[in-house]
């Protein structure tokens, strides 16, 4: 016989038996025996997210949009200018990456899966 606990007395069960299942190996988070961590704000919704449970991605762009860059570098002086780019850090909170598409929600048997997926690179043809 299991002793009384205050579990047992409220819920009618053994303290053991009343542990809560989980929805994923790392809780949603990657503190892993942080006891704190600092807050960063969504890109699109601006809340705190916590900064191990928020997403992140990197983001690299021209400066110029597509349509202008031949413009500049056939008015360029210099040949073979590289333009800058722009890197930046997004921070997504989960519930803005759902909808924003920037992640998707997966199946029980696909959370396993921890490694990541396959970039897209488009292959850029012979040039002539």
């Amino acid at each position: 016989a299991a002793s009384l606990t205050f579990c047992s007395l409220i819920h009618g069960q053994p303290r053991s038996q009343s542990k809560m299942s989980k929805k994923r190996r790392n809780c949603g988070r990657a503190k892993h025996g942080r006891g704190h961590v600092n807050r960063v704000r969504c890109e699109a919704s601006g809340v705190l997210v916590p900064k191990d449970k928020a997403i992140k991605r990197f983001i690299v762009r021209n400066i110029v949009d597509a349509s202008a860059i031949r413009d500049i570098q056939d008015s360029s002086v210099f040949d073979g200018y590289a333009l800058p780019k722009i890197y930046r850090k997004v921070y997504y909170c989960v519930s803005a990456a759902i909808h924003s598409k920037v992640v998707r929600v997966r199946s029980v048997k696909d959370r396993k899966n921890r490694e990541a997926p396959k970039r897209f690179r488009p292959r850029e043809d012979k040039k002539q």
